[in-house]
């Protein structure tokens, strides 16, 4: 039988999802803490990989036993190449906006001592925990959060109230809050509301993917070694107006590109 969602059971079911990906990444991350000092580290990335992995699970076991069409219900619609080529270049443009947005937000508020100390957790010594990193932070976290909150959430939200955009606006909310990073909110709810946008205009959370994991991407290559891009990259402890300039206009291009077609539902 199919059974109708209701807003409770959807805000309920996002709760058990990050909860399950705390608990599970959690007792791998107790295991890593006990762990000889070779394997600590690996089976630290571990947690966060098969936490972010395990997040899913009770979302596709809610809707299974409720007879919901994953395809409908997550938005798992395709969409053409042009649609992902301007995601792709929208994601390039945008990435480097939110970098000198976190540069102009330490001007008023310094960076406190963790995030400053992001370089060392990002820069794992083991090759093999390099590269479950790289697929967690590029592949897994995007693909787990995007089917959950652009995903599930918001398109029920944008059902239940008719109204698209307290729908992508909530959704971005709760994304900003799951990331328990006061320093980093505005620029998380931010990408939220891009996310939710892009998978509202393309009827699809495809290109949501694709954004969320080249940011990352972008993200973590520039946490991991800051120093190699200060010669070109940066001017004054900002990002260069050669750059910024160039990435404002792939910005334009990248929602000019999505805005024109809407995919009917």
């Amino acid at each position: 039988m199919n059974q109708t969602i209701t807003i409770r059971s959807a805000f309920g079911i996002v709760f058990l999802s990050i909860l399950t990906a705390f608990l599970v990444g959690g007792v791998v991350m107790g295991f890593a803490l006990s762990a000889p000092e070779p394997s600590k580290e690996f089976l630290t990335y571990i947690s966060f990989f098969i936490g972010q992995g395990a997040m899913v699970l009770p979302l596709f076991y809610y809707l299974s036993s409720r007879k919901k069409s994953i395809v409908k219900s997550l938005r798992l619609h395709p969409v053409s190449s042009n649609t992902i080529i301007h995601t792709i270049v929208l994601a390039l443009g945008f990435s480097v906006i939110s970098d000198e947005l976190s540069r102009l937000i330490e001007l008023v508020l310094p960076a406190p001592e963790y995030i400053l100390d992001l370089g060392g957790i990002l820069s794992p010594s083991n090759p093999l925990a390099f590269l479950i990193m790289i697929l967690a932070f590029t592949v897994i976290a995007p693909i787990g959060e995007e089917l959950l909150f652009r995903g599930f959430l918001q398109t029920f939200l944008e059902k239940h109230w008719k109204d698209t955009t307290r729908a992508v606006l909530v959704t971005s909310l709760f994304f900003a809050l799951i990331h328990l990073n006061p320093y980093w909110a505005i620029q998380i709810y931010i990408l939220g509301v891009v996310l939710g946008y892009l998978a509202w205009r393309t009827n699809s959370v495809y290109p949501a993917f694709i954004f969320h994991g080249i940011l990352n991407a972008i993200a973590l290559l520039l946490g991991i070694n800051p120093e190699n891009s200060s010669s070109f990259y940066l001017w004054n402890g900002h990002v260069a107006l050669w750059i910024l300039f160039p990435a404002l206009i792939l910005v334009y291009l990248g929602f000019k590109g999505i805005n024109r077609k809407r995919i009917q539902t």
